[in-house]
């Protein structure tokens, strides 16, 4: 299993409304970055994710997993390029982890977070999963 990080500005997207979307989860649209893009293409279910809030908040306040596989974005109005996955909440975090924490913390130097800001799909590592997830309270993170 892989693990992931999707960024949202809670006043488009929030952690509340990607709750109350159920298990069936909603379409992860509108990213426009091959990179990204390229990130959820690699995505398989069950894959799970940190849900971070950007601009407003900036911290990860819930986990997520990949509930279909990469496919047309329905936004792209047929532009092929574009691709999105669906996700599902998982879980809160416990105790949202913040971005000036995770810049504090030496583990986590290197994680995309910090050196791809902009970046709004990103991957984490197993070792990097397992610090923020210390962090947020959570002692059996799922995986």
């Amino acid at each position: 299993m892989a693990h992931w990080l999707y960024k949202s500005e809670p006043a488009s997207w929030s952690w509340e409304q990607q709750k109350a979307a159920g298990d069936k989860g909603t379409e992860w649209t509108g990213v426009r970055n091959y990179l990204a893009r390229n990130n959820m293409r690699a995505m398989q279910i069950g894959d799970k994710g940190f849900f971070y809030h950007s601009n407003d908040g900036l911290e990860i306040v819930g986990i997520v997993e990949v509930a279909a596989l990469s496919h047309p974005d329905s936004t792209a109005k047929g532009d092929p390029k574009w691709d999105c996955v669906d996700i599902r909440a998982v879980m809160d975090m416990p105790k949202p982890v913040t971005l000036k924490d995770i810049k504090a913390n030496e583990k986590l130097s290197k994680m995309s977070l910090v050196t791809s800001m902009r970046l709004s799909v990103q991957p984490v590592t197993d070792d990097e999963w397992a610090e923020v997830c210390r962090m947020g309270g959570l002692d059996n993170p799922p995986r």
